[in-house]
């Protein structure tokens, strides 16, 4: 264990003698081992320590990372949960300063107990013990006694509160223990104890190993799955945490002036002779200009300064549409939503004919009702006719619906499908949009283009890479990779996904993937591209070195050695870039958001790397969130500018929205694309699908 002062004990090594509770004797020996100047990595954790103890001063609740305040707590009682604001800290070497870096952050404490739970699974399932294992697992739990955090490991169904345990040299038991201690009546003496392992830190500090909880003691923290899709309960949530630019300043530096007002605060840091500024940092920024979208034509217009070119199709047709058009093609749909159908397909023909795309009338298939097998058997029956698309309506939502349509049609066939609800249908108001993106949607399943980017640069490859996590089994995920072929001359993509091993930070099945992606490249354009940007998203700060030493090096080496294969003159200029969503910068333009186009490559930038930010999209509520470029590996001879602004041009071409992306498009058809197959396919689709963007 390492212990730091600001002063120097007088012996290089001091014993200290004492007895434990339990009349258990232990000797303390503390060596002098050196000092810690600012130039050291260590100094970074000293400076992060200190701040943490200033924070306490603040009477803030560390849960896991952050701190949190319970005193100003947002009841939202309607959904039975509470929102705690708190602060995301972290200090560390930038370009020129170290530097503090302070987010608002919530954390969602829910007002219904672990018991509850345990009420409901009792009541809806069939083995009661492995659903409550299934929802508690893993779970971080808050005790209101003594308002700590603790993760539940296990749950003892074979011990009740009855159970006794030597408290003071005498024999207590939980419930006895809880009304003399915190004056709490357990109610029911007869549910199971949950069982949380104690943190390697507190068991130095005496205590036990394993932690000993009551379910009904105990309030669940953090959001369900099923939380997240209640759209009322996302929407009263972000009233109170989506913080427009100047709530969020002023949020911050009232942080800043507790930690410099508040007594106990400022005697840590005027112990360790820590000073914070008092404004935030000011820092100059490039606004790259608004990018040309190119459509029917090579028509090119300007995106506009928010970066949104929907009102654009109203006058311009579709970058590349099917010859022929959409001419066989299916839709399926309860008997009862014939009239929401035909209505639909009417607007959706009328307004695919405004972007120049021809959609001739479907075949219709109406269903007697809404049950998963009725849906399948007709997929079944219209696939077997050879389509170019099938259009479900569908009366909601339902994932296990979603899913089986999608095995149908994508493992078994390779037919793509368009999935619309009954609701999106029946929008009588916005059905004219909704039929205009359905539109642009099907053209991408196709295996065409809806608009283009004003490109530079012939021979480029651009690459996205992503993972995602398979929900139902955990030791299993799916990585996905999608890549652009010259985007001078066919503006298409090329899609893989393959089954990976979950918690690995090395992509095992990237080199297949690539290969795959390069073939294509060189049966379309008869050479394999002299220039590769390979966009690595899902990298946690702790994988970067083992990334950089292992999959990097080993793409380079590959690349080489499969151009020699190929007689190419010379490898690839290749460039390595990790693109990081989940950080805490923040960027103010005055009081504002800075629009898209944002660049910062100074001042909270790192020393050691090549990075810069970028805010490429627009908001319309709360403060945007920009992302961060590690350029790790280079050699594709772009300067820095240049590497900028291809960046920010490869985030107009995601063809879900008419608008820029957080990411580039290849990274965020990486991501879709893995998702879709983790949570409702579980095995890679037929290979005819992979010249289409049949996943949006």
């Amino acid at each position: 264990m390492k212990l730091f002062s600001t002063v120097k004990l007088s012996l290089d090594q001091t014993i200290l003698h004492t007895t434990s509770k339990n009349n258990e004797k232990y000797v303390l020996t503390l060596k002098h081992v050196g000092v810690i100047g600012m130039d050291q990595w260590e100094s970074l954790q000293v400076l992060n320590l200190i701040v943490r103890r200033a924070m306490e001063g603040l009477k803030l609740q560390p849960i896991q990372r952050n701190y949190y305040d319970p005193q100003a707590k947002i009841d939202i009682r309607e959904h039975r949960m509470q929102l705690w604001p708190g602060y995301q800290t972290s200090v560390r070497q930038h370009e020129r300063d170290i530097l503090l870096c302070a987010e608002i952050a919530h954390k969602v404490m829910r007002t219904e107990t672990v018991y509850d739970i345990l009420q409901r699974c009792l009541e809806t399932a069939r083995d009661y013990q492995e659903d409550f294992r299934r929802h508690v697992l893993g779970m971080t739990v808050l005790t209101d006694y003594n308002n700590k955090t603790y993760s539940v490991n296990d749950i003892d169904f074979a011990k009740t509160p009855k159970e006794t345990f030597i408290f003071k040299n005498q024999e207590v038991s939980f419930i006895d223990y809880y009304y003399k201690k915190y004056n709490i009546r357990i109610r029911d003496p007869n549910q199971p104890l949950l069982i949380s392992k104690a943190k390697l830190r507190s068991i130095r500090g005496g205590e036990n190993e394993f932690i000993i909880l009551i379910p009904e003691l105990c309030r669940p923290t953090g959001l369900t799955d099923t939380m997240r899709s209640n759209m009322q309960l996302m929407r009263a949530m972000a009233d109170h945490t989506r913080l427009e630019p100047r709530g969020r300043m002023d949020r911050l530096r009232t942080f800043n002036r507790r930690l410099q007002q508040t007594e106990g605060s400022v005697r840590i840091l005027k112990d360790w002779s820590m000073t914070l500024d008092r404004e935030l940092v000011e820092l100059s920024g490039r606004i790259l200009d608004p990018q040309r979208i190119v459509f029917k034509d090579h028509i090119k217009l300007s995106a506009g300064d928010n970066a949104d070119w929907t009102r654009l199709f109203r006058d311009n047709g579709l970058f590349t549409t099917p010859t022929r058009g959409l001419e066989r093609w299916s839709v399926i749909s309860p008997t009862r939503s014939a009239r929401e159908l035909r209505n639909f397909v009417e607007t959706l023909i009328r307004a695919a004919r405004g972007m120049n795309m021809k959609i001739d009338r479907p075949e219709e298939l109406m269903i007697p009702d809404d049950r998963n097998h009725t849906y399948i058997q007709a997929m079944e029956e219209c696939c077997r006719r050879d389509p170019q698309l099938v259009l479900c309506l569908v009366p909601n939502n339902n994932a296990e619906r979603y899913a089986s349509l999608k095995k149908k049609s994508y493992l078994e066939r390779a037919v793509p499908t368009q999935i619309i609800t009954q609701k999106s249908a029946g929008n009588q108001r916005g059905l004219m949009s909704i039929a205009t993106k359905v539109a642009i949607q099907i053209n991408c399943k196709l295996g065409y283009t809806p608009w283009m980017i004003d490109l530079p640069l012939s021979g480029l490859m651009t690459i996205g890479y992503d993972i995602s996590k398979c929900p139902r089994d955990k030791s299993k995920a799916f990585c996905a990779l999608v890549a652009s072929m010259d985007m001078k001359q066919n503006a298409t993509f090329y899609s893989t996904v393959a089954e990976c091993t979950a918690g690995d930070a090395l992509a095992s099945n990237l080199w297949p993937m690539m290969t795959k992606a390069l073939r294509q490249y060189r049966k379309e354009h008869e050479k394999l591209p002299n220039r590769i940007l390979f966009y690595r998203d899902g990298i946690g700060e702790g994988s970067l070195k083992q990334v950089y030493e292992h999959e990097v090096r080993d793409v380079v080496e590959k690349l080489e050695a499969e151009y020699k294969r190929c007689n190419a003159e010379k490898p690839p200029m290749f460039a390595y870039v990790v693109v990081t969503k989940s950080i805490n910068t923040r960027f103010f333009y005055g009081e504002r958001n800075p629009p898209p186009g944002t660049v910062v490559d100074d001042v909270v930038t790192l020393p050691e790397r090549y990075d810069f930010f970028l805010v490429s999209q627009s908001v319309r509520q709360g403060t945007v969130s920009p992302t961060s470029y590690n350029v790790v590996h280079s050699t594709i001879r772009l300067t820095p500018d240049q590497m900028q602004l291809l960046t920010y041009k490869m985030c107009h071409l995601y063809y879900n929205w008419s608008g820029t992306t957080r990411v580039p498009a290849v990274c965020q058809y990486a991501k879709k694309l893995a998702s879709l197959v983790s949570t409702a396919l579980y095995q890679p689709p037929q290979n005819a699908l992979e010249k289409k963007l049949y996943y949006l």
